[in-house]
This record gives structure tokens, C-alpha cells and sequence, in this order.
């Protein structure tokens, strides 16, 4: 057996040696071009060289859990991709979102604003049924965010592109359900996959269905946000403020005005990062059971490319 490992995001001295810890009558290698043909690859970001010299993959793993950098290139023909469904990402989102809904509810900015001016001004919390929460997608990561939100009371809403159901949690499906979901949340979390559908969802006249006064948490991808849409409904204050975690230019350039914005919370794309047990864990068991016979389908994670994710 053969593995190509490929992302020079990381270190990749680690994830080799596990590997081959896991496998150890496996040949494991970088990917150079012109390699051998291999029977599996580790990958983020890929050059289409990768894959167009491998057309004799079992499977293709990708070292996150979206897939939209992986699938705007020509994918070998039949050969099924895995994208990570958790490996430890998702208490990472839950904790991230949790921690930006209560400071949004217990108005903990300016809490700290009045600190840094020396003013002792007590701020008495709103109704929590005046905080509506509503999460976009419902996958892994979103479910995990909802379960996590049910700790703290808020109402939560739900949508996704088809219908799900959660115990405790209001969903909305489709198309005919979305202005609806809108129209009832007050804060808004994106954890959507990007696809052609979804780019450019965080508009103007979408978040200009949120109850007055919203907040916006985006921790999906930078593409999914018209950024000038956001700036126009912070000045007329139909929005008091986002947190982003994901831009569309990343590093965020230093001339975007969102770094200028007070309005608007910025981290690094940070919210939920990719940790290398767990995610060696998963990749590894998959491969292990191909290699016994498995189908792909039977197996978590496997993308369909015809709905981008």
C-alpha cells in the first residue's frame, strides 16, 4: 500500500510518522510530482497536478471538513473523496459560538468598554426570548453548536437545505422556510458548506430579515459574506455587530475596513482548527476498512461532489 500526504499548511514530519506507525508495511510519502501511483492521499489545497498524475486512487482524504477548495479542481474519475466529519473540531465550534452568543446577550463589549473608561455601570440581561439564536446548517458541526446553545436557554432555530429534526431546536428546510428562519433570529450563526447556492448568502436582503438589532457569528467560509452589504446594515444599525472568523482574502489584507469597523469582532480563522490525533484517527480506520473491503458509502464523510459537500 501506498499514501501521499500533501498540505503545506502543517508540519508534515508528524502525520507521516503516524502514519506508517499505523502502517507499517505502508511506502508513505510527501507527494513530489511524477510519484508513484498510490493507493490513498492526505490532502488540503491540492495543485491539480496531485491529481492528475494519480488516477488510481481507492480514496482521496481531506485534512478539514470543507471541501469547496478540493472540489473547484477536476477530481480523478470515480475515485471517492472523504472530508473529516469532526475529529474534535466540533467542541471547538460549540465552545467558539457559545462564548460569542453569551457575550453578544450579556453586552460583555461594553461591559468592557466601560472598565477601560473607569465607569461602574451595571447592564441588566434582555428576556432570553428576545435572543432567538438561529444556526444555518445542520450537519456535524451545527448540531454539535445547537446542543451546546440548549445549556444557556436562548431559543434556537435550525435551517438546512433539507429537513432535519433536533430535540429542543426549531427547524426550517429549504427555500420555502428560509425567510422565515431569518425572520425570527436575532443572532445568526453561518456554519453552511459553500457551494454555488451558498456564496454570497449573507447579503443585504438576507440579513435584512433578521430581527432588528441582530448580531452575526460567521465561522463557515469568507465567500458566503457580501462584506460592503455588512458595513451598510452596521451603519444603519439594523446590525450592532458580527464576529468573523473567516474572510474571503486570508490572510485579512490591512487595508479592508473591517479591521477599522469596532463594530466587528476579527479572528484568524481560528474557531475550530484541525487536530492531528483525531483526524489521523478517522482517516486512518477508513483507509483500514477499504482496504478490508469496505464500501465508501458505508463510510462517514464521503462528499458528493454533485452537492458540494
Amino acid at each position: 500500500m501506498r499514501i501521499l500526504f500533501h498540505d503545506l499548511t502543517l508540519d508534515p514530519e508528524p502525520w507521516l510518522a503516524a502514519l506508517r506507525l499505523a502502517f507499517p508495511q505502508a511506502d508513505v510519502a510527501l507527494w513530489q510530482p511524477g510519484a508513484p501511483q498510490a493507493d490513498y492521499a492526505l490532502v488540503w489545497a491540492p495543485p491539480q497536478q496531485l491529481l492528475d498524475e494519480q488516477p488510481r486512487l481507492k480514496a482521496l482524504f481531506n485534512i478539514a471538513a470543507g471541501v469547496d477548495a478540493l472540489l473547484k479542481l477536476r477530481l480523478p474519475a470515480g475515485v471517492p473523496v472523504f472530508r473529516l466529519d469532526d475529529a474534535g473540531m466540533a467542541v471547538q465550534m460549540a465552545e467558539y459560538v457559545a462564548q460569542a452568543v453569551i457575550r453578544f446577550y450579556r453586552e460583555l463589549d461594553a461591559v468592557q468598554a466601560d472598565a477601560q473608561a473607569g465607569r461602574w455601570q451595571q447592564r441588566q440581561p434582555q428576556p432570553r426570548a428576545q435572543c432567538p439564536v438561529g444556526v444555518m446548517g445542520l450537519g456535524v458541526l451545527g448540531q454539535r453548536v445547537l446542543r451546546g446553545l440548549q445549556a444557556f436557554d436562548f431559543p434556537l432555530r435550525g435551517w438546512s437545505r433539507t429537513p432535519k429534526h433536533m430535540e429542543g431546536v426549531q427547524t426550517f428546510a429549504g427555500p420555502e422556510q428560509w425567510h422565515e428562519f431569518l425572520a425570527g433570529s436575532r443572532v445568526l450563526v453561518n456554519l453552511l458548506p459553500l457551494t454555488p447556492e451558498t456564496e454570497n448568502i449573507l447579503n443585504r436582503s438576507s440579513l435584512s430579515r433578521l430581527l432588528p438589532g441582530a448580531y452575526l457569528i460567521n465561522v463557515a467560509r469568507g465567500r458566503h459574506l457580501v462584506d460592503e452589504d455588512l458595513l451598510a446594515l452596521l451603519d444603519n444599525r439594523h446590525l450592532v455587530g458580527a464576529l468573523l472568523d473567516v474572510f474571503r482574502q486570508e490572510p485579512l489584507p490591512a487595508e479592508h475596513p473591517f479591521w477599522r469597523e469596532p463594530r466587528i469582532r476579527i479572528t484568524p480563522h481560528t474557531s475550530a482548527r484541525t487536530l492531528q490525533q483525531e483526524s489521523l484517527s478517522q482517516m486512518v480506520a477508513k483507509m483500514a476498512a477499504l482496504q478490508a473491503g469496505a464500501k465508501p458509502e458505508s463510510l462517514g464523510g464521503l462528499v458528493r461532489p454533485q452537492v458540494g459537500y
